[in-house]
């Protein structure tokens, strides 16, 4: 009787059967990272473009610059209204439709024959790209087991640079052999399949809880946090009211031809993954450091490319430096904020890409302004004094405080 009340319970239970072997996460990381490449490609893309882009559709290279600034203005808002704005839709679905964005803004580019239609295609990217910089790196974070999260987000922003190695001269390329058109059209491809491959890797991930606005000023409550913001104003602002004229100026006043630009264009690209490295060694010793050696790096060699750059070795040897303090730029500004406010990383982080975007964007527009008014060498004397402006605000008021618990990698 015994035996038999014991067989009972058994009976009603299911046989066990072997445990599913786990899906690697890795593959949905490697997913994002190239939705990583392709937005920092499309993103620049016009730097390489922009006297093509002008010439046919009969606006000033100033004007045509708005093609960065009018993404990275809608991007500013976009970080915060999406974040705020999916509620608890599951993040699969909302990294689907920013790939989506990015999709229809090459295609309506490519097939636009007005400035102000290319504009609205632009600006549709800046949602993409708003969007996918708040939630990204976090939705990668969440992807991996705990302790791996240093190396998903390495992967995330391994994406960054070979799309700024990689992806912008190639793109220049492109528009400089077969027309800017063609580059946008590429562009499009490459969105399509970034979206199908996010479409078959990436694993449901429901939304562990909603933001509200009222949790998007957290960051700035931390007076450190609010001189990180400032630095990265006064940084952004400088790198790219030069950078997005740094073809012109080349052509103009190096007088180089397309494919020798498209080549220092790599190597810019290269040079940041130096910075990357160096500047990973000094941020282990002194953030502080790291911020005043990028901008003063970057503010030196700006300013002397309209007095030295003037044929191929100077422009060679100055774009090389340059790239360095690019390549530290966004890794030494970003360590600063979230070691300011560690506790605010996720609501901060829409509001960190909320002023890189607003930076890169005026930096565009003011660098657009000095080139239609005082010629395309003045660009880079205003980016050069706005970082050096940096420089001097980090030797002034930035102290180095407790160091992160986590490892941070550059945002762009």
């Amino acid at each position: 009787m015994q035996n038999n009340t014991q067989a009972a319970p058994q009976a009603t239970q299911p046989a066990e059967l072997p445990a599913a072997p786990a899906r690697s996460p890795w593959p949905g990381v490697l997913s994002i990272a190239i939705g990583a490449f392709a937005l920092v490609t499309t993103e620049f893309l016009p730097v390489g473009l922009l006297p093509a882009v002008a010439a046919e559709l009969g606006v000033t290279e100033g004007v045509a610059g708005m093609m960065v600034t009018v993404p990275g203005l809608v991007a500013a808002v976009a970080a915060i209204l999406v974040t705020v704005g999916i509620g608890r839709t599951d993040r699969r679905y909302v990294l689907w439709g920013l790939t989506a964005t990015m999709l229809l803004s090459n295609l309506i580019v490519a097939l636009s024959h007005s400035f102000p239609l290319v504009l609205f295609g632009r600006a549709l990217l800046g949602v993409g790209v708003g969007g996918f910089w708040a939630l990204g790196p976090a939705l990668s974070s969440r992807l991996v087991p705990p302790g791996s999260e240093p190396k998903a987000l390495s992967m995330i922003f391994a994406g960054v640079s070979i799309g700024t190695v990689a992806g912008v001269p190639a793109g220049a390329l492109v528009g400089e052999l077969f027309g800017w058109r063609v580059a946008f059209h590429a562009g499009a491809v490459v969105a399509l399949l970034v979206m199908l491959t996010q479409m078959r890797l990436l694993p449901s991930l429901p939304a562990k809880q909603s933001i509200t606005v009222s949790q998007l000023p957290e960051l700035l409550r931390v007076p450190k946090a609010r001189l990180g913001i400032f630095i990265t104003l006064l940084i952004f602002v400088g790198q790219f009211a030069a950078y997005t004229y740094i073809t012109p100026f080349l052509a103009q006043v190096a007088q180089l031809d397309a494919k020798t630009i498209s080549i220092l264009l790599l190597v810019y690209g290269a040079a940041g993954l130096a910075g990357n490295v160096i500047a990973g060694k000094i941020l282990a010793r002194s953030v502080r450091a790291g911020l005043i050696a990028t901008g003063v790096v970057m503010g030196l060699s700006t300013l002397a490319l309209p007095l030295l750059g003037t044929g191929l070795i100077g422009a060679a040897l100055l774009v090389i430096i340059w790239g360095i303090a690019f390549g530290m730029m966004p890794m030494s500004v970003q360590t600063w904020i979230f070691q300011a406010a560690p506790h605010a990383m996720e609501s901060g982080g829409a509001v960190f890409v909320t002023t890189a975007q607003i930076g890169l964007s005026s930096g565009a527009l003011v660098g657009g302004l000095a080139v239609d008014h005082l010629g395309v060498s003045s660009a880079m004397v205003v980016g050069g004094v706005l970082a050096l402006a940096m420089a001097s605000v980090a030797l002034r008021w930035a102290r180095d405080g407790e160091k992160p618990a986590v490892k941070l990698h550059a945002v762009h």
